[in-house]
């Protein structure tokens, strides 16, 4: 039997690895789109798929995913497991492992993902934790490299909190050799090792990792504007503090326009119009926002077809 792969962080994959697990996702897609069909290469696997908080895009993107290869996908959500609370992770993961051939997790805490990843005997797929995001890069890439038809020597301003989102993409540009300017208010810049792991990769890659505090200076020439929620989930009781510092970041017309013209706009999802993001750009002709959305469904085919087969 082969040893297990887990998919916890873009940092644990090669680059070669990851275009493996993107090419897979770009080629099931166009299948689906022309077919309206997969091959059935997950038939007969289970995939369960623990929540601790509430999602539209993993779950559904998840669970259709599984379908269209032929495979089947459940939700368990906070009231049958209380990961660490009602039930010990150790046990909740050798006790899954038993019953499925993979497990997707959704946390709030990193280390309950990596917990899970080690006591079970299936591959484990992080789903989001408050550290990164993963899964929601490989979309982003996929989705960057259908608009331009690269992604070596993009570049792209994360613009925002330093959250789980940005790390992961900023994992993805260093080690696919694109460019990844972060800008946001002072002190909430990604966690430190984060950022040094990046620029490990991007020494490697030949791309460049920045971290700014202009948003004017800092989409000067950029290929991707992205942005996130100024308030994640577990953050509420910072919302009214992160509400004083973060409109001076909100991506609009004015600095959109001050990109290159060619320059797409990015969003993970669930956006606060009017916040982080105006409806004019979310809504108008440089955002690709809703094709990101629907890559999650086929970059978690080519990271599902990974892990198990």
């Amino acid at each position: 039997m082969s040893e297990k792969r887990d998919f916890l962080a873009i940092a644990d994959f090669s680059a070669a690895e990851l275009w493996r697990m993107l090419e897979r996702a770009l080629d099931l897609k166009r299948q689906w789109t022309t077919y309206r069909r997969n091959p059935p290469l997950l038939a007969g696997k289970a995939l369960g798929m623990v929540f601790q908080k509430p999602s539209l895009r993993t779950r559904v993107s998840f669970e259709m995913a599984m379908q269209h290869l032929g495979g089947y996908a459940f939700y368990l959500g906070p009231q049958e497991i209380g990961l660490g609370k009602r039930e010990a992770i150790s046990d909740v993961a050798r006790v899954l492992a038993g019953y499925v051939d993979a497990i997707m997790a959704r946390v709030f805490d990193h280390e309950h993902v990596v917990e899970l990843a080690r006591w079970a005997e299936v591959p484990v797929i992080n789903g989001l934790s408050d550290y990164n995001h993963p899964c929601q890069a490989m979309a982003d890439v996929l989705t960057m490299y259908e608009h331009f038809g690269h992604v070596e020597d993009l570049r792209i301003v994360f613009v925002g909190d330093g959250n789980n989102v940005a790390v992961s993409l900023m994992h993805a540009a260093a080690k696919l050799g694109a460019h990844f300017t972060w800008v946001g208010p002072q002190g909430y810049e990604p966690p430190a090792d984060a950022v040094a792991q990046a620029r490990a990769f991007a020494a490697e890659s030949g791309s460049e990792i920045r971290l700014l505090h202009d948003p004017h200076e800092a989409v000067r020439d950029a290929d991707v504007i992205y942005t996130d929620t100024w308030v994640s989930m577990g953050q509420e009781e910072e919302a009214q503090k992160r509400m004083q510092v973060f409109p001076p970041y909100q991506v609009n017309a004015d600095l959109v326009a001050r990109a290159k013209p060619t320059a797409i706009v990015m969003h993970c999802l669930p956006a606060h119009r009017g916040y982080e993001i105006t409806d004019e750009v979310m809504d108008g002709p440089q955002s690709v926002v809703f094709q990101q959305a629907h890559n999650r469904l086929h970059a978690q085919k080519g990271i599902l077809v990974e892990v198990l087969r």
